[in-house]
């Protein structure tokens, strides 16, 4: 079995970059076979992890959003991290419909949205700014290939 293997970038807060996430990361899982269901839910959470940090994270723009993903056998490891205001209170956050922006149409469904398509979703404080959003998906579909990352 070969050892885990992981992939860090990062990129400008900006809104046109979350296709570019979404994409990285469904391109580096394609070694566990994914289904197309999983890849599915994989880049929609990644999608709403990387909104919430474009959108929230850096209220004056700026700034910059990291990407951290992980293989480890099945599983992917997911980490979005920023740098930016943080959160005041992570358990209200986390409540459906909750917004800070209500003017910007937000509709406050990101960390529900996130959690109905992974298996283990964590958030917390990333140092002494910003946020860390952790989110892990085992891929049951199946490894097709010799070689790959997962264990059978």
């Amino acid at each position: 079995m070969k050892k885990n293997n992981f992939m860090e970038v990062e990129f400008k807060a900006d809104s046109v970059n979350e296709s570019f996430a979404r994409v990285c990361v469904a391109s580096f899982c394609l070694p566990l076979n994914p289904s197309l269901e999983e890849i599915s839910d994989i880049k929609t959470a990644v999608s709403e992890a990387v909104t919430n940090a474009v959108v929230h994270a850096y209220p004056k723009g700026g700034g910059v959003v990291r990407l951290r993903v992980e293989l480890d056998g099945a599983d992917v490891l997911i980490t979005v991290s920023d740098e930016g205001v943080g959160i005041k209170d992570f358990k209200k956050a986390r409540e459906p419909f909750f917004t800070t922006k209500p003017d910007d149409e937000r509709s406050g469904m990101g960390f529900s949205v996130m959690e109905s398509f992974m298996d283990d979703v964590q958030v917390s404080k990333n140092g002494e700014r910003g946020v860390k959003v952790f989110m892990k998906k085992t891929c049951r579909s199946g490894l097709l290939c010799e070689g790959t990352y997962a264990r059978r």
